[in-house]
């Protein structure tokens, strides 16, 4: 049977791929992610505020002895508030050990909302060993003046800036929060995107009506949350050119074959992963491979894609979606 794909122009064993997540946050939790028959691993975010501050941190340190006598330029006291190991620098030997040790790509992951120098550090995890580089794009508009075009370029432009700083392939982990997402994802695709991540999700904090208090909280995904990627993925799918990787909601390998029919290249997980272990990846890829032989397929070619949207009329395609599933539900619950 073969599981080969390609994403973000790498060859792949397969299309099951570890999203960034608490399982790549060591050199061991990296080989046992590959260990469990994973096609990639994407390392854990590293935050653009993290980076920043390191930054502000060496040129503090940088600017305090500007002055002193040359013989003592390796003599670099402790100032307040630095760590004896910063994290930009952790995380590029964790992505240098990583990539060593995987046997399959390892893509880092950088969390940002604004542009600026900390988009040249997409240049260090290239140099580190990086295969590629997701852009996980968190941007919660606080500033209700600004406009939905504004939000858009702010995106652009992060995309643009770390493409002109790295050679490897940039996927970008966007939101499905756009007035018009299909555009959204033509825009980042022209703007030099390799491929787009579908999608991320905001954290949504929860009211503690006792203690009277904003209590954010982490909640794996369910599998109800894969409906929406793969939405739009199958809307996508032959419309943009670039790689198409569906995450979110992946609990079996039931929920694998779903994207693989709806147009992705990859399917991506952790919470699957999180819940069961990382040699989980091995039951799901075993379980595509068994609904493949059922099915008579003997690749992913051969099947990809077979449910994406037709491009005739594709909103009247939703439409009729949207009707029938309306009907469907009158037939369940009654008259709506």
């Amino acid at each position: 049977m073969n599981l080969s794909t390609t994403y973000l122009g790498l060859p792949l064993r397969n299309p099951l791929v570890a999203s960034a997540g608490p399982l790549s946050q060591t050199v061991d939790g990296i080989r046992r992610l590959a260990d469990g028959g994973v096609g990639a691993v994407v390392l854990y975010s590293v935050f653009e505020e993290q980076i920043r501050r390191q930054a502000e941190l060496d040129l503090a340190l940088e600017e305090q002895h500007a002055d002193a006598f040359g013989e003592a330029l390796s003599y670099f006291p402790d100032l307040p508030g630095v760590a004896g190991d910063d994290v930009p620098s952790a995380y590029l030997r964790l992505l240098e050990e990583g990539a060593t040790v995987a046997g399959v790509p390892v893509i880092g992951s950088i969390n940002g909302s604004t542009q600026g120098g900390w988009t040249q550090y997409a240049r260090q995890l290239q140099d580190a060993g990086a295969a590629a580089i997701e852009l996980n794009i968190y941007f919660v508009v606080g500033d209700l003046s600004l406009s939905g075009r504004d939000v858009e370029e702010r995106h652009l432009d992060i995309v643009r800036s770390v493409k002109q700083a790295v050679s490897i392939p940039v996927a970008v982990k966007l939101s499905p929060y756009f007035s018009s997402v299909g555009n959204m994802c033509l825009q980042l695709a022209d703007a030099g995107a390799d491929g787009l991540v579908l999608f991320n999700r905001f954290l949504q904090p929860e009211i503690d009506i006792d203690a009277v208090d904003v209590e954010p909280d982490v909640v794996l995904s369910s599998q109800y949350e894969g409906r929406l990627p793969r939405t739009w993925i199958a809307a996508l799918r032959g419309r943009v050119g670039c790689s198409l990787a569906a995450t979110s909601g992946v609990r079996d390998a039931d929920d694998l074959v779903r994207n693989l029919l709806a147009g992705a290249d990859v399917v991506m997980s952790t919470s699957a992963l999180v819940r069961n272990g990382s040699e989980y990846g091995r039951q799901l890829l075993n379980g595509l491979e068994d609904w493949m032989e059922t099915k008579g397929f003997d690749s992913l070619d051969a099947f990809r894609g077979q449910l994406s949207v037709r491009h005739d009329d594709e909103n009247a395609y939703q439409r009729a979606g949207y009707i029938t599933a309306l009907e469907k539900a009158r037939t369940v619950y009654g008259a709506l």
